[in-house]
């Protein structure tokens, strides 16, 4: 399995790396592009260094040796040219986690200045699943705009809400919760957080 991961500069980091850390545990092949904020904001927010040399050893030495055999495959989001910014260039799908404003206006309106939100536009037009979690609050009428607009042209809108019907303890559990609800939508199982029953 092959899926890009997309990471801006919008609060909420630690769910891109317990997102990531699933897909490497399931031996997922990840693509994954960072915008410059985004890692400003994953260091400052984490102290996790996605720019660190070796990215599996970096999650290996923060989550555990238990990653599987999955792999990531670094991108420059300002190489256009990369294999995901074209649609024969087969993928299972992306997620961008979290996503700024400004990324999801890019993709909304189908301006692609950057790998993020060109892979985002192959994703949809390619009829493949794409996965957007926006982190902003509150959230003024140009973004609601915005999100409907992705949601219209097929994008699955996950706003980075964690329930708490599960009891969470840690902050950890929480971007489980968020994690797990991703990859839900990939038909991917994690046991991250416990089904609502009654």
């Amino acid at each position: 399995m092959r899926i890009v991961v997309g990471v801006t500069g919008a609060s909420g980091a630690l769910y891109s790396l317990h997102t990531i850390r699933e897909l490497l545990k399931l031996g997922v092949e990840v693509h994954l592009v960072v915008s410059d904020y985004g890692a400003y904001v994953v260091e400052s927010e984490t102290d996790f260094n996605l720019k660190a040399n070796s990215l599996i050893e970096s999650f290996q030495s923060k989550f555990g040796t238990e990653l599987g055999k999955g792999s990531i495959v670094r991108h420059n989001n300002k190489d256009l040219a990369a294999s995901i910014s074209s649609g024969s260039y087969k993928t299972d799908g992306m997620v961008i986690v979290p996503c700024s404003m400004k990324t999801l206006a890019g993709i909304a309106q189908g301006f692609s200045s950057n790998l993020i939100e060109r892979a985002a536009d192959v994703t949809l037009k390619e009829g493949r699943k794409l996965v957007i979690v926006p982190r902003e609050t509150p959230l003024n009428k140009i973004h609601l705009k915005n999100l409907l607009s992705a949601a219209d042209a097929g994008a699955h809108i996950l706003p980075a809400m964690p329930a708490f019907y599960q009891k969470p303890e840690t902050i950890s559990d929480l971007a489980d919760f968020i994690a797990g609800r991703i990859l839900a939508l990939f038909d991917i199982d994690t046991r991250l957080f416990t089904p609502w029953e009654k």
